[in-house]
């Protein structure tokens, strides 16, 4: 298998790696728990959305020039309403907050460590452009779900490992299509907070 290397993209760089991100989204979101039907035109203006956010950067996974996997963060301030709105209402300084988005790897290339790598990229970034906490948010799914695999592991345990936790009352609401489903329903996501900073 090729060597996969890890960098971390801004600027042009970053739009440069967009339709390739949309295209990993895209394939691997179909997987449990997400079970995403999206659309490559839908991909394209979030993540385009997502670029115009200052701050904003992409760790991604290359094997050769094929990006393989990537993690993306930005500024909380700039999300979508949806994600900024349950801090608000605790009173959380949404200034002071980076926010994880996605991360995507395909399967042959999990396993290898580079789950902690998107974490420590974005985790370094929003330390050096001053944030004092990350967050990033997870579908909560029903445990007897029908395409629940039963072999899932749930990344609960990495998350915490990493300093995560999840904060009460820290959920919101976000709709998308599921696969075995007509039409678009919001489902609940549970954020995770760590500070970065003493």
């Amino acid at each position: 298998m090729i060597e996969t290397t890890v960098r971390t993209l801004e600027g042009g760089d970053l739009v440069a790696a967009l339709d390739g991100l949309a295209r990993l989204r895209l394939r691997v979101f179909e997987e449990w728990p997400y079970l995403y039907a999206g659309s490559l035109d839908y991909e394209r203006w979030y993540l385009e959305r997502f670029a115009r956010a200052p701050d904003a950067v992409i760790v991604g996974a290359f094997a050769g020039d094929a990006l393989v996997g990537a993690a993306t963060a930005a500024p909380l301030r700039h999300e979508h309403e949806a994600f900024r709105a349950p801090f608000e209402a605790q009173g959380h300084d949404v200034g002071a907050i980076f926010y994880f988005a996605e991360s995507v790897l395909l399967p042959a290339y999990r396993g290898r460590g580079l789950g902690h790598r998107f974490f420590d990229l974005r985790e370094a970034h929003a330390r050096r452009r001053g944030y004092g906490f990350a967050t990033f948010c997870a579908v909560v799914r029903p445990a007897d779900h029908t395409l629940r695999p039963r072999d899932y592991r749930p990344l609960d345990p990495f998350w915490q490992k990493r300093g995560y936790a999840p904060v009460s009352g820290l959920v919101t609401q976000f709709g998308w299509q599921d696969l075995d489903q007509a039409s678009e329903t919001d489902k609940p996501m549970q954020f995770w907070l760590k500070r970065l900073t003493d």
